[in-house]
C-alpha cells in the first residue's frame, strides 16, 4: 500500500508543478472533455454535474481482448470490484461469482443497478445482475455513476449505477472485426463485429463464443451470444434504433474445495431487446423507447454424493419490460431541465421440474398469484449554471410500486469551478430498493410485508484537468436503514449499513509513447459485508511504439472480506496483468495476454482458490 501512495503523491506533485505553465493549453482542449449520459440522461459536459462518472472508453474495453467488460471495468473505477471464482465465468446460484460491489453496497442484493443504454438490467425474479450478459462487443463504452442514481432510474439504484453504452457506427463505411484467441485450461474465446454505415442508415451486427474447462475439475463454461442493432436518422433531428442482444451460457459448480458437489449444472438464457425514437434540436433532446430483458434459467443444485444425483431441476422465468420517455430543454440561458416518465411491469416465476417426467412439483413459494409487479414513476432534475463558475442542480421523483407503495426520491448538489480546468462537487442523495420476490414469496424466510431499503448519500469532490494530466479526489459518507436481513428464519427490515470512505485517481500521458493512470480507495464499514474490500489500488501503464502496444497494471486488494460475522476471513493480494500485441499488418494484429503474473495464491469467493498465472493468445483482424 505504501507504494500506492507514494505513486500517487508523486503525480499529485507533478500536478502543482504543471498547473501554472499548462491552463493555456487546456483551454483550447475543452471540447475533448468527457460527455457523458448517465447523469442526466441527455449528453453533457461532466464539469457541470455535482454526481461522480467514471467513463471507460471502447479503446480501452478492447485493448486487452476480455470478453466481458467488468473486468476493465474494475481495474479504471475506484472502490468498483466483482467476485470472481475462476479463469472464465461467473455462473449464477450457489456459489457463483459476479458480484459487483461499489462502496460496500452490492449488487448481489440488487443494491448496485447495470442499465443498457439507460434500460435497468437484473433478474426479476432475484433481483441482482447477471454478469455473464455483460460482452465487450455490444459496449461502446461504459459510465460508472458512483453514489445513489435513484432520482433518474429508481429501484436498485442506491448504490449507483454501471451503464453500457451500446455501440453504433459514426461515419460512412463498412468495418469488420474478427478476434480469436486460445489458452491456459483449455480456453478459448472468438468474437465477430461488423459495423455499417450508409447515408442515414447504419447497423452493428457481433457475435462471440467462448469456452473453458478452468482449473478445478466440473468448472466448466461455455457461452455463445449475439448483437445487433439497426438504427435510421430519420431527418436532421430525428433518429430510431433497435437493438438485441443475447447471450446463452452453460456453467458447472463445483462446490467450494472442503465441501466437493457433483452435478452442479446450470443452463441460462438471457437476452435484451429495445427500441427507440430519439429528438435532437438546438436547444432541446429526448427519447422514447422501450425495451424487455428477459431470462430463463435452468439449474440443477447438485449433491455432495455422486451415487445420489439429485431429482429435480430449479427454473425460473422472468421479465422486465418498460416504456421510458424523457425530455431536456434549455428553457433560458445555462438552464437545463429533464423531465421524464418511467413505466415497469416485473415479471418472475420460480418452480421446480421433475427430471424423469419433466412435471411441474411442488415448490416453495407464497406468490398467490403475484407473479408480476408493476413499477410507475415521474422525475425532474433542474440544473442552473448560476455564473461562469457555479452550478446548482435539484431533482425529484415520484416513485409508485404496486406492491410496496410510494417512495419520494430527492437529490440536491452543487458545482463550483474555482478554475476553467477545476471544479468541487458537492451532492446528497436518496437510494432506495424494493424488495424482491424472491424476498418477499419464495422460500421459507420470504415476507409479504417487507418495505423498501433507503440510503442517503454525501459526497465532496475535486477534479482537475491539466494538458496531460488529471487528477481528482472523492469524499463520501452514505448511511442507511431498513435494510432487508434473515432473523430467525424470516426476511425483515431491521439492517443497516453505515460507511465512509476515499477515493483517488490521475491519469497522466508523459509523452507520445507512455501514459499511466492510478486509482485508490479506502472504504470504512461499521457493518462489514463479503466481497468489499478496505483498500483497493490499481497502477497501469501503456506503452506504444510503432506497431508495438503494451499494456500492463498491478492491482492491490487489501482486507477483502471472504467471510463475515463470528467466522470473519480477510484476503490480501497483489496481481499484475499484461497485454502486448504487435501490428503485423496493418489490418492483422498479434496478442498476447497474462494475467495473475505474479502467481498470487489467493481467494475471492471463499472456499475457491483463484488460478496462479494464465495466459492468452490470438489474432485480430480488422478491414
Amino acid at each position: 500500500m505504501r507504494t500506492f501512495y507514494t505513486i500517487g503523491m508523486l503525480l499529485l506533485s507533478v500536478a502543482s508543478l504543471q498547473a501554472a505553465t499548462v491552463e493555456e493549453e487546456v483551454n483550447d482542449s475543452l471540447s475533448l472533455h468527457e460527455v457523458v449520459v448517465t447523469g442526466t440522461r441527455n449528453a453533457v459536459d461532466v464539469r457541470h454535474l455535482p454526481m461522480t462518472v467514471t467513463v471507460v472508453g471502447r479503446e480501452k474495453l478492447a485493448e486487452q481482448y476480455q470478453t466481458s467488460v467488468l473486468p476493465t471495468v474494475m481495474q479504471q473505477v475506484p472502490g468498483f470490484f466483482v467476485t470472481s471464482r475462476s479463469m472464465m465465468g461467473y455462473g449464477v446460484s450457489t456459489g457463483a461469482a459476479g458480484g459487483i460491489n461499489l462502496r460496500g453496497i452490492t449488487g448481489g442484493a440488487g443494491q448496485l443497478l447495470v442499465l443498457i443504454d439507460g434500460h435497468p438490467q437484473y433478474n426479476g425474479v432475484y433481483g441482482h445482475p447477471i454478469s455473464d450478459s455483460y460482452q465487450t462487443l455490444m459496449a461502446e463504452r461504459v459510465e460508472v455513476l458512483r453514489g445513489p442514481a435513484s432520482v433518474l432510474y429508481g429501484s436498485n439504484a442506491m448504490g449507483g449505477v454501471m451503464n453500457i453504452v451500446t455501440r453504433a457506427a459514426q461515419t460512412d463505411g463498412i468495418r469488420t472485426d474478427v478476434n480469436v484467441g486460445a489458452g491456459s485450461y483449455g480456453t478459448v474465446q472468438a468474437e465477430a463485429s461488423n459495423q455499417v454505415r450508409s447515408g442515414k442508415s447504419s447497423s452493428t451486427v457481433s457475435a462471440q463464443y467462448s469456452r473453458t474447462d478452468n482449473h478445478r475439475p466440473r468448472m466448466g463454461f461455455e457461452q455463445y451470444g449475439g448483437y445487433v442493432k439497426l438504427g435510421y436518422d430519420i431527418t436532421e433531428h430525428w433518429g430510431a434504433y433497435v437493438d438485441a442482444d443475447i447471450t446463452h451460457f452453460n456453467s458447472s459448480y463445483p462446490g467450494a474445495e472442503q465441501s466437493p458437489m457433483y452435478g452442479a449444472d446450470q443452463w441460462i438464457t438471457r437476452g435484451v431487446v429495445s427500441a427507440a425514437l430519439e429528438n435532437h434540436y438546438g436547444n432541446t433532446s429526448g427519447a422514447l423507447s422501450v425495451y424487455s430483458n428477459f431470462g430463463r434459467h435452468k439449474i440443477d443444485d447438485g449433491t455432495a454424493n455422486p451415487a445420489q444425483p439429485t431429482q429435480r431441476y430449479f427454473r425460473s422465468k422472468d421479465a422486465l419490460t418498460g416504456v421510458s420517455w424523457y425530455q431536456s430543454a434549455q428553457l433560458f440561458d445555462g438552464n437545463r431541465l429533464t423531465v421524464g416518465v418511467d413505466f415497469q411491469h416485473i415479471y418472475g416465476k420460480a418452480y421446480y421440474t421433475s427430471k424423469q417426467t419433466g412435471e411441474v412439483l411442488d415448490t416453495p413459494n407464497k406468490q398467490s398469484g403475484r407473479s408480476y409487479r408493476n413499477e410507475i414513476a415521474a422525475y425532474a432534475d433542474f440544473r442552473q449554471d448560476i455564473a461562469e463558475w457555479l452550478t446548482v442542480d435539484a431533482g425529484i421523483r415520484f416513485d409508485h410500486h404496486s406492491v410496496t407503495g410510494t417512495e419520494w426520491v430527492p437529490q440536491a448538489g452543487i458545482v463550483i469551478r474555482p478554475l476553467p480546468t477545476g471544479e468541487v462537487k458537492a451532492m446528497v442523495s436518496k437510494g432506495f430498493r424494493n424488495p424482491t420476490m424472491r424476498e418477499m414469496y419464495l422460500y421459507p424466510p420470504s415476507n409479504e410485508e417487507l418495505e423498501p431499503e433507503r440510503l442517503w448519500n454525501y459526497e465532496l469532490s475535486w477534479r482537475h484537468r491539466l494538458a496531460d494530466f488529471t487528477y481528482g479526489a472523492n469524499l463520501f459518507y452514505l448511511k442507511g436503514d431498513n435494510m432487508i436481513q434473515t432473523v430467525n428464519r424470516q426476511n425483515i427490515n431491521t439492517g443497516e449499513v453505515e460507511n465512509y470512505g476515499v477515493e483517488l485517481e490521475a491519469d497522466y500521458r508523459i509523452n507520445s509513447h507512455w501514459t499511466v493512470n492510478t486509482n485508490h480507495s479506502l472504504l470504512h464499514m461499521e457493518q462489514p459485508v463479503v466481497a468489499a474490500p478496505t483498500y483497493k489500488g490499481f497502477v497501469g501503464a501503456d506503452y506504444r511504439c510503432g506497431p508495438w502496444v503494451v499494456n500492463a497494471g498491478l492491482q492491490y486488494i487489501g482486507g477483502l472480506y471472504t467471510a463475515v460475522g463470528t467466522a470473519e476471513q480477510k484476503e490480501d493480494f497483489c496481481l499484475l496483468n499484461a497485454c502486448v500485441n504487435y501490428a503485423l499488418t496493418p489490418s492483422l494484429r498479434l496478442w498476447l495476454r497474462g494475467e495473475n503474473l505474479l502467481a498470487q495464491r489467493y481467494e475471492i469467493n471463499q472456499g475457491y482458490p483463484m488460478p496462479r498465472a494464465t495466459f492468452m493468445g490470438g489474432v485480430n483482424f480488422s478491414f
